[in-house]
């Protein structure tokens, strides 16, 4: 099925429209999960449990490729390492159609309830699952729920040690279950004490009343009217820099079973899903969008502006 316009019920054609004005190509991301692996309901929702439930990651993230083919666009898929595993060919479809593979942890637990040995192997294995599934090099990281705080910056110097460039998982707002409110807005390097450095590209946020309001997607891109994300990538233009968006497959899908949970992460969850696809397809539509991959490549040259880097503490930078 074609997407359509949030306000049309007639297919739009991709080439026209907005999207040729606009110079800047956005950065697009997908979290590669399924409805019941998020953290929303990890308190109703064992790990162990995960089979029993009826998959919909296969069918939703068709539903996703699909529309960027349709859109002319490719993104960077963040694996979870549980689902290629379990859906090998899926996940060697994504990269076959021209996207991006990384990873995004394999159980999905928070970066701060592990230790640096489990996040470690966790992230081993995730990897291992990816790169086996697709025959692919795997190199940038998204930690689950942006759990990459201020009391687990060490996973930054974990990710360099094993090999990884480049780093999405520093999310600078405060929130009740992640964000480091003081950490750069901008993409920036962290070196780790052996050398290695590793890029942190932090998803989009704008500066509001003194303090960083989310425009990256997800909830956010649900929840609050799409004209705002339109607006808040506008900004990103006017400073010829890219806005880091993400979304997930469960998002595009208002059909998916209904799990019992907290009033909050009820609404976090389903909140909107009905809007997702039509509004994608209006972004993609306004917008241009890379994957990290292409991005890099077209901006490390030495003296790239890519980056500067990384805030003392990541606790000052909020330029």
């Amino acid at each position: 099925m074609l997407p359509q316009s949030e306000n049309s019920s007639t297919f739009a054609s991709p080439v026209v429209g907005t999207r040729a004005l606009h110079s800047v190509k956005h950065i697009l991301s997908i979290d590669l999960e399924d409805y019941y692996q998020v953290e929303a309901f990890a308190a109703s929702v064992s790990r162990e449990d995960w089979d029993r439930f009826p998959s919909r990651v296969e069918s939703n993230c068709r539903r996703l490729l699909d529309t960027f083919d349709w859109h002319g666009v490719k993104a960077t898929f963040f694996v979870l390492g549980w689902i290629a595993q379990r859906f090998p060919a899926l996940v060697r479809e994504v990269h076959e159609r021209g996207h991006e593979l990384a990873c995004h942890s394999y159980w999905h637990r928070k970066v701060s309830s592990l230790t640096p040995t489990e996040f470690r192997e966790d992230t081993r294995a995730a990897r291992e699952a990816i790169q086996q599934a697709a025959s692919v090099r795997v190199t940038g990281y998204r930690a689950p729920t942006w759990s990459i705080t201020s009391e687990s910056l060490w996973a930054l110097d974990v990710l360099a040690e094993e090999g990884f460039t480049y780093d999405s998982s520093i999310f600078p707002i405060q929130h009740d279950l992640y964000g480091i409110p003081g950490a750069s807005r901008y993409p920036y390097f962290h070196t780790a004490p052996q050398g290695a450095r590793l890029l942190e590209f932090p998803p989009a946020t704008v500066r509001m009343a003194g303090r960083n309001v989310p425009a990256a997607g997800g909830g956010w891109f649900r929840i609050f009217p799409l004209f705002y994300t339109k607006w808040a990538f506008s900004r990103f233009e006017k400073e010829n820099r890219p806005a880091v968006f993400y979304l997930h497959p469960w998002e595009i899908d208002p059909q998916q079973p209904r799990i019992s949970a907290s009033l909050k992460s009820q609404l976090r969850h389903y909140t909107n899903l009905q809007r997702t696809q039509s509004r994608l397809d209006n972004l993609l539509r306004s917008f241009q969008f890379q994957t990290f991959k292409e991005y890099l490549q077209e901006n490390q040259h030495p003296g790239s502006a890519v980056a500067s880097p990384a805030p003392s503490g990541l606790q000052t930078a909020t330029r």
